[in-house]
């Protein structure tokens, strides 16, 4: 499978993607724990069909020491064991909040409370900002058809 553009080759496409990498930095930079961060990617990654982008953030999540086990088990998280009541609370806000078309209304006030009860107000931010950012990132991936299999941790750093 080839790319149908070379984004990383692309003058403007590489324009937009530092744009996006500059929003994602404030998001990695912010207080909302890394981990958190990597399960939000993936799962909102496996939604998309990302395969490029749920490649990297599978890498990446265990290259940082996320065990096989729960990396695993994210597609699945509502019946696995292995998961906090605070990844489970960011796990259902990134599912609603990538799924906006399936359920209008966008997040329900539930889950949002659910969240709200692990984190504060700039990691929730984070958490609406890092959705928008991966769900960015995974159109940008699949409409260009971004091969995945190849990517290293740390490759983009």
């Amino acid at each position: 499978m080839d790319a149908r553009i070379d984004l990383f080759g692309n003058a403007l496409a590489g324009k937009v993607l530092r744009h996006i990498n500059s929003a994602n930095r404030v998001v990695h930079d912010s207080t909302l724990p890394l981990a958190i961060q990597e399960l939000v990617k993936i799962r909102a990654s496996q939604i998309n069909g990302c395969g490029f982008c749920t490649d990297m953030h599978t890498k990446d999540a265990a290259a940082a020491g996320e065990t096989a086990l729960r990396l695993n088990l994210v597609a699945v998280w509502r019946e696995a064991t292995v998961f906090t009541d605070a990844e489970r609370a960011a796990l259902e806000v990134a599912e609603q909040g990538t799924r906006i078309a399936d359920a209008a209304g966008g997040v329900t006030d539930e889950a949002w409370a659910d969240a709200a009860e692990h984190y504060d107000e700039d990691q929730l931010a984070a958490l609406i900002s890092l959705i928008a950012v991966i769900n960015a990132y995974n159109r940008i991936n699949v409409v260009n058809r971004q091969p995945a299999g190849d990517y290293r941790p740390g490759q983009f750093d």
